[in-house]
């Protein structure tokens, strides 16, 4: 695992999987309307990388961004049903672009929208996988956004900074860059006196204590460098070294060349599937454990079982995220349940053979199985 900058500089040249992820800042005028210059010089970096033999995932931003001028808005709307509704204009839009610049150097793209909803179940989950596989066998750059225009706000990514970290554990890539609309992590706000460019974090878990950062600035993006930090720090554990720059280092970044902020990966690559469990989706209830099962879910080997869960709180569905709490209230770790909420509390405290005896062969099941369930 490298563990010096320029070891992480080199892991990032020599990655034969790179997913490359862009801000709605980085493809947008100030006016909000889609800047073609910027795109068109991405899409040259990019496919230079692709003719060295690199496979790419672009994570796009700016759909909104591109639709709402030309819908006649002045700037991003806030509310959710014009949010849609300009995405589903300005996703078009984007794409259109994106094949004009890519096919310049005949370069083929396709197009992925997903939502964390449809995402955080096994076999939706392997169908993203699959898909976003067999494309890059062909030699296509997927370019990968949030189905805006579907998403709701009770279950979604919320920024494509973290959905770009994600998508680099499915596609098990070797590097993740972040294009920005600055050209590194500074100590604060670059505005600020004395802030100062950090070329290097070896470890982002513990520089999220030393520097100050803020949200966008940009009007026509939901993310920041907080965000940015976030996708870091969950490339990071999951083994995957990670450049944050502005898109017009992007081709400079890919090389390997000494530009934007470097993170070194703090964890071995662990599994894609357990990951994206830990990382996708906010939880949507969740399960008390008591003494003994949050000390069998602390060991990370056992699943929970009904018997040692004392309460259920909140709506969910079989297959939704939730948390494990203990007694105290400490989240021990995110899980997919295994039943729906208003299933649970008749099996609270119950051994598997009393399930069988009183509900049945079908509830004789783990609240939440090993296999779905990560320890945070």
């Amino acid at each position: 695992m490298p563990v010096s900058e320029a070891e992480v500089r080199l892991a990032v040249a020599a990655a034969r999987t790179v997913v490359v992820k862009v801000g709605s800042s980085s493809l947008t005028q100030p006016s909000g309307h889609l800047d073609v210059g910027k795109l068109s010089a991405l899409a040259a970096a990019l496919s230079a990388a692709v003719g060295q033999g690199a496979r790419v995932v672009l994570v796009s931003s700016g759909a909104i961004a591109a639709g709402f001028g030309p819908l006649g808005f002045d700037s991003r709307p806030t509310d959710v049903a014009t949010q849609q509704a300009t995405a589903a204009v300005g996703q078009g839009l984007l794409m259109a672009q994106y094949e004009m610049a890519f096919g310049r150097f005949g370069v083929r793209v396709g197009q992925i929208l997903i939502t964390a909803e449809d995402t955080i179940r096994a076999v939706q989950y392997r169908n993203v996988q699959r898909t976003l596989g067999r494309l890059l066998e062909l030699g296509v750059v997927p370019i990968v956004n949030e189905n805006d225009s579907l998403a709701s706000n009770e279950i979604r990514f919320g920024d494509n900074d973290r959905l770009s970290a994600l998508v680099a554990n499915i596609v098990r890539a070797d590097a993740l860059v972040l294009l920005t609309d600055v050209d590194a992590l500074y100590t604060a706000p670059p505005s600020q006196p004395g802030s100062r460019r950090i070329g290097y974090v070896p470890d982002v878990i513990a520089a999220l204590d030393d520097v100050t950062v803020g949200g966008s600035a940009s009007g026509v993006g939901t993310g920041g460098m907080v965000t940015k930090l976030e996708a870091a720090r969950v490339a990071a554990v999951s083994g995957i070294p990670t450049v944050l720059t502005c898109a017009s280092n992007a081709g400079p970044a890919l090389m390997g060349d000494p530009v934007g902020t470097a993170f070194a990966p703090v964890k071995h690559r662990g599994s894609s599937r357990r990951l994206w469990i830990g990382f996708a989706a906010n939880p949507r209830g969740t399960l008390v454990a008591d003494e003994g099962a949050s000390r069998a879910v602390r060991g990370g080997r056992a699943s929970l079982l009904s018997a040692g869960v004392l309460e259920v709180r909140g709506e969910f569905s079989a297959g939704d995220p939730v948390w494990i709490d203990d007694e105290s209230g400490e989240h021990l770790a995110r899980g997919l349940a295994g039943f729906d909420s208003e299933e649970i509390p008749q099996m609270l405290g119950r051994t598997t053979v009393q399930l069988k005896r009183f509900l049945g062969d079908e509830y004789a099941h783990p609240l939440v199985h090993r296999d779905n369930l990560v320890l945070v």
